[in-house]
């Protein structure tokens, strides 16, 4: 059975597009991407790296 997840560590977060763990913890620590806690686990829905990749096109794209 091969499910989609919904929810990325921090790391594969990062690493979905193309970022370092460091500067994925920056972009979370300024809320520009949503993250949520899991008991002690910090979770990042691929919603939140959809609608960041979303905003950072309309930001360079205006006419679009």
């Amino acid at each position: 059975m091969n499910q989609t997840r919904i929810m990325l560590t921090v790391e594969q977060a990062a690493e979905s597009i193309g970022i370092g763990r460091t500067t994925m913890f920056g972009l979370l620590k300024l809320g520009d991407i949503e993250s949520v806690r899991v008991g002690r686990l910090r979770r990042v829905p691929v919603d939140a790296i959809e609608a960041y990749k979303a905003r950072l096109m309309a930001e360079q794209n205006p006419s679009r």
